[in-house]
């Protein structure tokens, strides 16, 4: 059976540009509360961020851009700013998606949408189909996305499709069922305001990607800092399980 393209069992092309970034967007809240700012008025100021990332990717010639925008677990946080972020996306579908499909970006969200509002699903659907035949850059949004619950819906989904391989299956024929089989796995994970973990973030997708984290807010995130973990990132030796001396003799 072929590997998914989103497997690494086929490794990649070595490139100084990442052809895929992933990044958690922490921090919106804090660059808030340091300037005495409702904290949904650090999410509304980090759209801004996105917008500069996103052409930032396309000038830097990056194929695949996700971004973590809500977790399964920000639902914990205060009713007034879960109600805030729904708005925001709301606003950012109706505002945004137009300067996308001009700029011949492909917008896909992955994640749980049944717990959204109908006119949310309806305008990420429309969304989706308007810019689908676009290729310059892969945006993706994570909303209400949790990596344990990409794999188990994955093997749910590939179970129902596929009900012999109850018996017994393989990386492989898991793959095509997971949130993103039409990216290939994050070159680079990006992780803004301090923090150094994952959350739950594309668990499956970051077996090998390269891991940058910074002190900067996400709202104060810019070009010349995403130049530094582009930076970072030419500087790691990319080994996929072989010696340094594989490596060389295949330069």
């Amino acid at each position: 059976m072929s590997l998914s393209k989103s497997s690494t069992r086929e490794i990649p092309a070595v490139s100084h540009i990442p052809r895929h970034v992933a990044i958690i967007m922490d921090g919106n809240g804090r660059w808030a509360k340091k300037r005495h700012f409702p904290r949904v008025m650090g999410h509304k100021r980090g759209l801004e961020t996105v917008r500069e990332m996103v052409k930032s990717c396309i000038e830097r010639g990056v194929e695949f851009l996700t971004l973590f925008a809500f977790s399964s677990e920000n639902w914990r946080r205060p009713e007034e700013e879960v109600s805030f972020l729904m708005q925001l996306f709301v606003l950012a579908l109706e505002k945004e998606v137009g300067k996308l499909h001009q700029n011949e970006v492909c917008l896909k969200v992955i994640g749980d949408l049944s717990r959204f509002e109908p006119r949310l699903v309806e305008l990420v659907r429309k969304s989706e189909a308007l810019t689908a035949s676009n290729s310059k850059l892969t945006l993706t949004i994570a909303a209400n996305y949790g990596g344990r619950w990409d794999i188990m819906q994955a093997v749910q989904a590939m179970l129902k499709a596929r009900p012999e391989l109850a018996a017994g299956f393989e990386e492989a024929d898991l793959q095509p069922y997971l949130s993103m089989p039409y990216a290939p796995e994050p070159d680079l994970f990006i992780r803004t305001g301090g923090e150094e973990r994952i959350s739950n973030f594309l668990l499956w997708q970051l077996a090998y990607s390269e891991f940058y984290f910074t002190d900067v807010l996400w709202p104060d995130f810019n070009t010349a800092e995403l130049d530094k973990a582009f930076l970072s990132y030419r500087q790691r030796e990319r080994r996929f399980g072989r010696t340094s001396e594989q490596l060389k003799s295949h330069a």
